[in-house]
Formats: structure tokens, C-alpha cells, sequence
């Protein structure tokens, strides 16, 4: 799930610019809509609809990444639930807020 407080969020058409392609220009925004849609190996690249324009982030296409190639070579992606993931984001809250930050 895209948290929009701390990832940064980007159209898709944006998005599909800064996706490596062998043409040095990004991949076709069809590509990204496909993925969120269809996915890849069962699995998807997670978006939202903010006023009627799709939005992906940064950070859900380098998991996308990262789960599509695990499962291409076989491994199992790591899977991280919601509840971990919130008890991860209140772990690194804690300790920043110990270094004052």
C-alpha cells in the first residue's frame, strides 16, 4: 500500500520516464498501466487514484522490482503485512524522534 506521507508519488506517465529501458527514455506509460493492472508473475505494481489521475511512487515500483525479479529467479519475495510494515514505520518514528529529529 502507498503511504502518500512518506513516499514520493508520480503519475504513471512520469513514472514510465524514470523506469531503465534500453532506449535511455523510460518505458510507455501502457507498460506501467499494465503492470497495475495485470501485473507481472502474479504480481502487481501498486497505484492510486488521486482525482481521477493514476499515481504510482518511487518506492512501489523499486518493491514491484524487487518482487517480480525474486520471483523470476525462483525465490520467494519477502512478504511484509500491513501491520508490519506500520510497526516498522512507528519503530523508525520512535527513534527519530530520540535523535531529535
Amino acid at each position: 500500500m502507498i503511504d502518500t506521507t512518506i513516499e514520493t508519488i508520480r503519475p504513471l506517465s512520469h513514472a514510465a520516464r524514470r523506469v531503465p529501458s534500453r532506449s535511455g527514455r523510460g518505458v510507455n506509460v501502457s507498460t506501467i498501466w499494465r503492470w497495475g493492472q495485470r501485473g507481472v508473475k502474479g504480481i502487481r505494481l501498486e497505484t492510486l487514484l488521486i482525482g481521477g489521475i493514476r499515481y504510482t511512487s518511487d518506492e512501489a515500483l523499486h518493491r514491484f522490482f524487487a518482487e517480480t525479479t525474486a520471483a523470476a529467479n525462483g525465490d520467494s519475495p519477502p512478504v511484509q503485512t500491513n501491520t508490519q510494515r506500520e510497526r516498522a514505520i512507528a519503530a523508525a518514528d520512535r527513534e527519530l524522534a530520540r535523535a531529535g529529529i
